[in-house]
């Protein structure tokens, strides 16, 4: 069995809530650091098939929001958002769990009780 990553940025609410979770549940996970450690280009390309770009990207966020206008546009194809991605991790929805090859993205307590097994 694979161990359980939650893919993130540590000051972000929701991951700080999902990461309290975790420790209530008694969940030790592994925490991927966008800001740190980058982003994984084939895992950003697995989570763009899976949920499509529109659910990647967070455009409700600030990083969004404070985007020229050019470079939103150029946000609007999986290329473009892989690129904006890559380039701006705080730009990706989070955080996401994976386990086993499997995915969740954003906080959701039942479906992470889920896919861990708790």
């Amino acid at each position: 069995m694979s161990k359980a990553v939650v893919y993130g940025i540590p000051n972000c609410d929701t991951v700080k809530r999902a990461r309290a979770w975790l420790a209530a549940q008694g969940q030790t996970v592994e925490f991927f650091d966008f800001k740190r450690q980058g982003v994984p280009a084939a895992e950003l390309a697995l989570w763009i098939a899976e949920f499509g770009w529109e659910r990647v990207l967070n455009r409700q966020g600030t990083t969004w929001r404070k985007l020229e206008a050019a470079a939103q546009a150029a946000a609007q194809s999986a290329e473009g958002a892989t690129a904006l991605a890559l380039a701006q991790p705080s730009v990706i929805r989070r955080p996401i769990l994976a386990k086993n090859g499997q995915s969740i993205l954003g906080f959701d307590a039942p479906s992470w009780s889920r896919l861990l097994g708790s």
